[in-house]
């Protein structure tokens, strides 16, 4: 049986249960969907006292199924109001998986002004003074700890932002060399966090073991099938060549790269900022291509972005930010995006959140687009915590309402990822009927091989997509082995079945992935959501992209089709 650890702030107390029967089969985000309807009233303060923090791994975190060590954090989001889930990769996920841990969840907020570490091992949990680290960034953070704890732990941590409970905050995750830039990022749980008391969740498996399978023949068999199917794959190897940035030619050339505010989705210099010209830079500088943020990743996407001097930058420089932080600003300079991503990094900060922010300002006259160094001193300022910089910290939204920007690109509080949603109108569906707000991996739609820019069966295809990929999240694996497992259900139920020891149909996985889904729909009833916020800003219904000449033209009554 799995344990819940409960770290309860008021009172200072922590707490090893069993967890219930009804979760033991629930990991990732299904356990988080589910214990948030069961627990957390829908109706709170996300940043009061009866919000809940969880860190969960997913089923099959801890064991040696290739990239399954993502992490799934969750609580009521500040930024939507709504449910939140947000994926990392890293050594968290699979870390927590082999101290056998269903989740942590903390609970409540501290009665005193004291901050946290919490640190979590074999033997049990302790809460450490962390008020010599707040106000720290995210890097000198991780730093420390190692210095204290060693370097055979994974680390959860928050930034400046976090302690300011700012919005567009993030939690950072360490990746296999110890860097904390693996980030749960979306949703505002970094501020959750922050209102918790906790700057740092240190997880030591030292004295654990890999989790073995309870079949191991079959599971060889299958795990090696998994590899094959992972190694053939065009998409897997494209990441690895160039990288998440490798999106970024493919999504120009449909129309659907964000640029300038999301006014329209062609990008001039997107050969500048795109994957191949990434990779050019990377390795004549000497960085690194085809690095891999989890133990016995085969995709192996990320990569280390450094400088004229062969520093690094930042890793990795990922497609969302180039998107978000170059594009959408008319900046076609990939080191000013990675210096853009470091200090966002540092600070605890969503870089899609931020981009987005920053477009907003521009388009507000607070500074010209494609300022390039005024991009950088506003991000600073959200470091530093002045006026304009919490405005920003806040995200997209607050910062149109206040600099009266009307075409503000967010659904339910939270901005839209890198897709252009009237060029790739799928993922507009997606982004308007998410339980997550606009979230690209809640829905996926932009390799389907369909006319991405005609309404035609946008809905149904959403639909499926928003039904079908919490398979991966509540398994812990990295969504880009969809790739390989997508065509392959039953290489996928074998993997589950030979580790776990359990008897699952294909039927079985993705009927939970669908019950999912409809938990978190549950939640978002309660706290309030109803059809009206299942829509995008009008100006993207009436005002053309002019790279595709349509508008979002998915009916309002199909929208209301996707989760009926």
């Amino acid at each position: 049986m799995s344990k819940i650890l409960r770290i309860k702030m008021r009172h200072l107390t922590i707490q090893e249960e069993t967890a219930k029967e009804s979760y033991e089969l629930l990991g990732g985000r299904a356990f988080i969907a589910k214990f948030l309807l069961d627990e957390v009233p829908a109706t709170c303060q996300p940043l009061g006292r009866h919000n809940k923090l969880i860190l969960a791994p997913g089923l099959l975190g801890g064991s040696k199924v290739f990239s399954s060590g993502r992490v799934s954090i969750g609580a009521k989001s500040p930024l939507t109001g709504g449910v939140k889930e947000s994926n990392g990769g890293g050594i968290v996920g699979s870390k927590l998986g082999r101290l056998a841990y269903k989740a942590i969840v903390i609970e409540e907020i501290p009665m005193g002004e004291q901050k946290y570490i919490l640190r979590v091992t074999a033997e049990g949990a302790e809460l450490l003074p962390g008020d010599s680290y707040w106000g720290l960034g995210v890097y000198e953070t991780a730093e420390r700890l190692h210095e204290v704890f060693g370097r055979n732990i994974a680390i959860a941590c928050i930034g400046p932002a976090g302690e300011r409970k700012f919005s567009a905050a993030g939690i950072a995750n360490t990746d296999i060399d110890g860097v904390p830039s693996r980030y749960c990022g979306r949703g505002g749980l970094g501020a959750v966090m922050g209102s918790k008391g906790i700057k740092a969740i240190i997880i030591d498996d030292s004295q654990a073991k890999v989790l073995e399978p309870a079949r191991p023949e079959e599971f060889k068999s299958v795990v090696l099938e998994f590899a094959r199917l992972l190694n053939e794959s065009p998409v897997a190897q494209t990441y690895r060549n160039y990288g998440t940035a490798a999106l970024v030619n493919l999504t120009n050339s449909q129309g659907g790269l964000p640029t300038r505010n999301f006014t329209t989705g062609v990008f001039e210099g997107a050969e500048k900022i795109c994957g191949e010209r990434m990779r050019d830079i990377i390795e004549a500088r000497k960085g690194k291509m085809a690095h891999a943020c989890m133990p016995g990743c085969i995709i192996r996407c990320s990569n280390n972005y450094v400088n004229e001097q062969g520093e690094s930058l930042v890793a990795p420089l990922e497609y969302e930010t180039i998107a978000l932080m170059g594009s959408n600003l008319d900046i076609d300079d990939l080191d000013t995006v990675a210096q853009l991503n470091y200090l966002c990094n540092d600070y605890g900060l969503d870089t899609i959140e931020t981009g987005a922010a920053l477009g907003v300002a521009m388009a507000s006259g607070l500074l010209e687009f494609g300022d390039k160094q005024g991009a950088l001193d506003l991000v600073k300022e959200i470091g530093k915590g002045s006026i304009i910089g919490r405005v920003l910290g806040m995200g997209a939204e607050t910062t149109g309402k206040v600099l009266g920007v009307v075409h503000i690109p967010v659904v339910k509080g939270q901005a839209m990822p890198g897709y252009e949603p009237r060029a790739f109108k799928g993922l507009g569906v997606t982004y308007a009927t998410s339980t997550m707000g606009p979230d690209h991996t809640a829905g996926q739609t932009l390799r389907a091989k369909i006319d991405h820019s005609s309404r035609e069966g946008q809905a149904t295809l959403s639909k499926k997509a928003q039904n079908t990929l919490p398979v991966y999240d509540n398994l812990g694996l990295c969504l880009f082995t969809s790739a390989g497992l997508g065509a392959h259900p039953e290489v996928l139920v074998a993997l589950i079945n030979s580790q776990l020891g359990m008897d699952y149909r294909a039927e079985d996985v993705f009927s939970l992935a669908e019950q999912t889904v409809k938990w978190e729909r549950e939640f978002n009833q309660k706290a309030g959501f109803t059809q009206v916020d299942d829509r995008l800003p009008e100006s993207f219904n009436e005002i053309q992209n002019p790279a595709v000449k349509t508008t979002f033209d998915v009916s309002g009554e199909e929208l209301d089709q996707v989760h009926a």
